[in-house]
């Protein structure tokens, strides 16, 4: 650099800055576009994925709010204004950059159409130093956090933290060169913005006692640094975990679902005589990934967040959902030259992507002689233990925290899919549960005749479908297999069916013609039990000619509404909670004042975070005289699973402290006299975990159609 400012005269020559410029330029597009390209042939050598860039208004939506607003940043409030402040300072020192480049050519370069305006060059400092600011708050936080980042607890825990301290360096030297050119120009009269900008002209009266020559190398020297550290920090950030600067966007407005949660992804049709020898169920080997999973994988930015509000990690399980994502990349990046070799193309790239992973790596060179699927180890056992596969709840809580909308479960599911499918293998005690769905239509082998029992103890008679709906007949319930055959739960759907008959809603049931929606077998990895589960209720439904249905059970609701529709059923679907506040506000439910007592209310994850249906409980609950609300810490988007969902219902939990009743510990945590839930498992869940604590005589464990009754007395 000295070298530069010994040859530059005054302002320095233009042809000096020019070609120095354009040599590290060009150098360092080269080297990225290299990278970029060897990762976009890995993508792309994942499976067919269709429907990415449907609904585009919503895409477009995501991408503004996630992207553009850094919504999910702000859950944790500190570091996300921080990096609010540097990811929107970035966007602004855009122009910067192209100022830069033009003052390269020619002194007097403008931004066409933008001009030199006061309030662009005061948007420029401010966001300069708001960059500067932020880098100090995540030194600061890094700092007071680095005892516990080897520590099992924090979300640090497996990341590559080192190559963070070289990201903010990198990102504060472009500011100080930045903000350095920028002062030097305010003492040679080259600097463009008046007042408004008022960290250059801070800086510059620092400068000023130079004189106009030096201040004139500072200029070229200033600049020159400025190109080089961008450039340097393009090619770094493509070999890095922070590849999620350019990944991110593109994630996002791939992601499948709203906020990327709902249904599993729907394998094809998987009818036995349409199935060849070769076809594969689920994901054995990283190939076997669609190509928006291996997005996902390279665009993971190691933040934690998954991992800090995952059920499993938080009880002493393996399951590090941020860990699993990592280990997967790893896998890809080391599978490169057969990836490429199916994909048509040679592998190339380096073998060092910059974040610490010797793994991540891509070789030139010829693919001949690269080792087939058939012959390397499958992801599971090979790269994924059995346990952490296995311990995912599905409850979508890393889903719905990852900034960069990462879909852990549809991977993990998928995995499970081929453990099951392809190599039978899967817990033990889950197989009992597997062939009760697929025998007896429900998960205990209770069988159909049982699940008309719980009427039994009505004073009233509820319709049973036999043909055809009658159309007085305004909904049909779907009662569920908890809610139909499991003791405790019975009580709540009995409440749930008094309910509707005291408000005057017609509704029916299908009795013994009800089967189990598959949901337990389609989260255990079984999608051909589902498949078969799925369409002969749906054959059922529309035999009957169903046109609304309400669901106690929320997997059951989730089951009908999300994922049936993806195998031709088509049906209106309304939980029960829901249709509690429906009838509660339009004053066909007036809840009364007999039941007085603080109450908690228990988000089930496949009605709240999957459906976003948290308000109308709420609102049911805020409509009696004698309840007072107290609410979890983790409560609505961020609640905790009682430990019942990805099928774990039905497996032993034999790894840390149990799911339940960790939740469980939280809700006795709040005082409250009762906790609320609107799901027959997350009833069962939490009522053994508060029996488990001996304290079934202190709080009590209720559905919310319970709640509305005991008021009503």
């Amino acid at each position: 650099m000295s070298g530069m400012i010994v040859a530059a005269q005054f302002g320095g020559p233009i042809a000096l800055r020019m070609t120095i410029g354009l040599v590290v330029t060009v150098v360092a597009l080269a080297i990225a576009g290299r990278r970029l390209f060897f990762i976009e042939r890995l993508v792309a050598s994942g499976q067919p994925d269709h429907g990415r860039l449907q609904d585009i208004p919503r895409r477009i939506q995501a991408e503004l709010s996630e992207v553009i607003g850094q919504r999910k940043m702000f859950k944790r409030r500190a570091p996300g204004i921080a990096h609010a402040m540097t990811f929107w300072g970035f966007i602004i020192l855009l122009f910067t950059i192209i100022e830069a480049y033009g003052d390269l050519f020619d002194k007097k370069f403008v931004i066409p159409l933008i001009g030199h305006t006061a309030v662009l060059g005061f948007l420029e400092d401010f966001f300069s130093v708001s960059i500067l600011v932020a880098l100090a708050a995540f030194t600061v936080i890094r700092i007071k956090q680095s005892p516990a980042r080897r520590e099992r607890g924090s979300r640090f825990y497996g990341s590559h933290t080192k190559a963070a301290w070289l990201t903010l360096f990198m990102i504060a030297m472009v500011v100080i060169s930045l903000l350095g050119y920028r002062a030097a120009q305010t003492n040679v009269g080259e600097f463009p913005y008046g007042w408004w900008a008022f960290a250059s002209h801070g800086i510059g009266r620092a400068f000023s006692g130079f004189g106009k020559t030096v201040n004139g190398y500072l200029v070229t020297g200033f600049l020159l640094l400025n190109v080089t550290v961008i450039m340097a920090f393009l090619v770094f950030v493509t070999y890095s975990k922070h590849l999620h600067i350019f990944m991110a966007p593109l994630n996002v407005i791939t992601s499948r679902r709203p906020r990327a949660l709902g249904a599993l992804y729907s394998t094809p049709s998987m009818d036995m005589e349409e199935v060849s020898e070769d076809t594969v169920f689920g994901a054995g080997h990283i190939e076997d990934f669609r190509w928006k999973q291996l997005l996902d994988l390279v665009t993971c930015t190691e933040c934690g967040r998954c991992q800090a509000v995952c059920p499993a990690w938080n009880t002493g399980k393996p399951l590090s959902p941020k860990l699993l994502i990592m280990s997967l990349r790893d896998n890809m990046f080391e599978s490169a030259p057969r990836l490429l070799s199916k994909h048509g193309t040679g592998g190339s790239g380096s073998s060092n992507d910059g974040n610490e992973s010797n793994s991540q790596s891509g070789s030139g060179g010829s693919t001949s002689g690269v080792e087939s699927s058939e012959d390397s180890p499958t992801l599971v056992p090979g790269t994924i233990d059995p346990d952490v596969l296995w311990s995912c709840l599905t409850c979508g809580a890393c889903v719905e925290e990852c900034p960069v909308d990462i879909e852990h479960i549809d991977a993990i599911v998928d995995m499970r899919r081929y453990e099951v499918l392809m190599e039978s293998r899967f817990p033990q005690e889950a197989g009992l549960m597997l062939r009760n769905i697929e025998n007896q239509g429900d998960p205990w082998g209770m069988g159909g005749s049982k699940r008309t029992d719980w009427t039994s103890g009505l004073d009233f008679d509820i319709p049973v479908v036999s043909g055809e709906i009658p159309d007085d007949i305004e909904y049909l319930y779907w009662v569920g297999c908890a809610g139909a055959l499991d003791e405790r739960a019975r009580k709540s759907t009995q409440a749930i069916a008094r309910m509707l008959h005291q408000a005057g809603v017609k509704f029916a049931i299908l009795g013994t013609r009800e089967s189990c929606t598959g949901d337990p077998a389609r989260r255990m990895g079984n999608e051909y039990l589902f498949q078969e589960q799925a369409k002969a209720n749906i054959d059922t439904l529309q035999k009957a000619k169903v046109r609304k249905i309400v669901a106690s059970c929320p997997h059951c609701f989730n089951s009908i509404s999300r994922e049936y529709p993806a195998l031709g059923g088509n049906f209106e679907v309304i939980h029960h909670s829901q249709l509690l506040a429906s009838l509660v506000n339009e004053g066909r439910l007036t809840p009364g004042k007999s039941f007085s007592a603080s109450a908690t209310y228990h988000d089930p994850c496949y009605l709240g975070r999957h459906n976003r249906v948290f308000d109308e409980p709420r609102d049911v609950l805020s409509a009696m005289p004698g309840v007072k609300q107290i609410e979890m810490q983790r409560h609505k988007e961020r609640s905790f699973c009682c430990g019942a969902g990805g099928a774990r219902m039905w497996m032993e939990e034999s790894i840390g402290k149990r799911v339940n009743m960790e939740r469980t510990d939280e809700a006795l945590s709040t005082g409250a006299d009762v906790v609320v839930t609107a799901c027959p498992y997350c009833l069962i869940m939490i009522d053994d975990a508060v029996k488990a604590n001996q304290k079934e005589d202190e709080v009590k464990v209720m559905d919310l159609s319970q709640v509305v009754e005991v008021s009503l007395d």
